[in-house]
């Protein structure tokens, strides 16, 4: 489901990546290195929860996370203090916190992101909800209230992790029943901790709310844009105003552009890139973890954006009559792409150069002999896809800088090129098994996707500093755009076809325009 227009790039870049195993070979060895080891330093407090930012340092996880718990490497295996396999159930039990223990949040965010990929989200909240209530035995009635309070703010502390990062989860309704009664457990007869939970629970709540509005939104849009082919019986200057009557600004576009790109990306949860890629555990009879869960749409929903915003661009080009206006149009969004990429909009910018690379568009030569496209070739050449999108992924880090140090809002604004972002989580996740020859999770890989997600996680926080303009917003997400088919018949209608090929497709659009014309009018 990945842009058409980059199909072929993307696809290209496979042939020099490893298959299975890349990452097993150090994970094994890893495991030899462990054997016996011993770790008996105590961590007495818990942690501060750092921004996403500070979670991951540049080897892609916290190199000191794991000389804090004594567990005598009990089915878990690190190398140079780094864990790199373990079994499943060892790695549920370090996620539970005890009186001298709580878990780093690199190692809270990895586990939670990866395990679903072997069982269920409410799966591990039981087991986790299990280790809690019995381990520390806070479901016997004479449980001492100071152990409780040793205790209590560390897994109100994971659940806060949880239901921040991983809100969507709870969506299912034995997830919310396993937080409900654990939170039951620990609030009781304590009212701090009561106020605790209700808070966890209230947040919870607000955030599943907004999720179904949004998803609401995005049915009302999707339903009042649609197809045009029926309508090009129609003279094309009778069909609709065009952009630059509705913002005949470019600077303005581009900012409302990355307003509807921030507020997309904002209701993408983590978990949406590994569900994208979930498949049956070979160690699983079940089927697989996400056939029975209501699915949340955000991350198609955002590639369906893309698309769109491609076939806007073409259609604004190929519609206009005249030459002189196709070309002022194709002007006009080479300086929207311009100020796309000087915001560090690249998903946008992307999609405006795809539209306009499109064969209806970039077969109209005598429209853009008119246009100056020296602007357009800088462009192009920073998106280019060879070396693996070389210059883009230069362009990037050098955005991602400028995050980090930012003082504003505007500054902080990274919209990656999103189908290259999940074409590289996808041959990371394809290049490297979930699991180690004798059944162990292979988490070193685990480590590697949590770092590239939590950089994502990130940009997507980042509050809009551009003020809404309701008219441009609505231009652009519900006005029609016309299928592949009627760009190619409107392009013919602009400049005719140049060679039998074309001459035929022609008038088979032509064909089919008119019956389609003629059924409508006997509707």
């Amino acid at each position: 489901r990945l842009q058409r227009q980059h199909t072929t790039e993307l696809e290209g870049e496979a042939g020099g990546r490893s298959r299975r195993g890349c990452c097993s070979r150090r994970a094994e060895a890893g495991e030899r290195a462990c054997s016996g080891r011993k770790r008996r330093q105590r961590r007495e407090s818990m942690p501060q929860t750092p921004p996403f930012a500070a979670m991951f340092d540049s080897s892609g996880y916290n190199r000191n996370l794991y000389q804090s718990k004594e567990d005598n490497c009990g089915g878990l295996y690190y190398h140079d203090n780094n864990l790199l396999s373990g079994s499943l159930e060892a790695l549920i039990q370090h996620l539970v916190p005890n009186v001298d223990y709580y878990p780093d949040r690199t190692y809270i965010f990895t586990f939670l992101l990866s395990s679903r990929l072997f069982m269920h989200p409410y799966e591990l909240m039981a087991k986790v909800c299990h280790l809690c209530t019995e381990h520390q035995r806070l479901s016997e009635p004479g449980t001492d209230k100071s152990l409780i309070r040793k205790i209590a703010p560390k897994i109100l502390q994971l659940l806060t992790e949880w239901t921040e990062t991983f809100p969507y989860d709870f969506r299912d309704e034995r997830m919310m029943r396993n937080l409900k009664e654990l939170a039951q457990r620990i609030a009781n007869g304590d009212e701090m901790y009561r106020k605790n939970v209700q808070q966890i629970i209230q947040s919870l709540i607000r955030k599943l709310a907004s999720l179904g509005q949004y998803e609401e939104v995005l049915a009302k849009i999707n339903a009042t844009s649609t197809d045009r082919l029926t309508v090009l019986t129609a003279k094309p200057q009778a069909i609709q105003r065009d952009i630059i009557t509705v913002c005949n600004d470019p600077y303005m576009l581009a900012q409302q552009l990355t307003r509807i790109e921030l507020e997309r990306l904002n209701y993408i949860g983590p978990e949406e890139f590994v569900q994208a890629f979930v498949q049956k555990d070979p160690l699983d009879n079940d089927k697989s973890c996400y056939a029975d869960q209501k699915k949340t749409r955000n991350l198609e929903a955002y590639v369906e954006w893309f698309n769109r915003l491609s076939y806007l661009v073409a259609t604004e080009i190929c519609m206009p009559v005249k030459k002189k206006h196709r070309a002022r149009m194709i002007e006009y969004f080479i300086d929207v792409a311009r100020e796309c990429f000087n915001i560090g909009n690249f998903n946008s910018l992307m999609a405006i150069i795809s539209g306009m690379n499109m064969s209806p568009v970039s077969r109209l030569k005598k429209t853009w002999a008119k246009v100056k496209t020296a602007k357009f070739d800088i462009l192009e050449h920073q998106m280019d896809p060879s070396s693996n999108f070389y210059n883009y992924r230069t362009a990037l880090r050098g955005a991602a800088q400028r995050s980090l140090t930012a003082h504003s809002n505007r500054e902080k604004i990274v919209i990656p090129f999103f189908s290259l972002l999940i074409k590289d989580i996808y041959f990371l996740n394809e290049g490297c098994a979930n699991r180690l020859p004798n059944g162990h999770v292979n988490f070193e890989k685990f480590w590697e996707l949590a770092k590239q997600v939590s950089e994502f996680m990130t940009w997507k926080q980042v509050e809009c500093p551009f003020e809404r303009d309701r008219k441009i917003l609505q231009y652009l997400l519900t006005v029609p755009v016309f299928s592949e088919d009627a760009l190619y018949l409107a392009s013919y209608e602009s400049e005719g076809p140049e060679n039998h090929i074309e001459k035929d497709r022609w008038k088979t659009l032509r064909f089919v325009s008119k019956v389609i014309g003629i059924n409508k009018s006997t509707e």
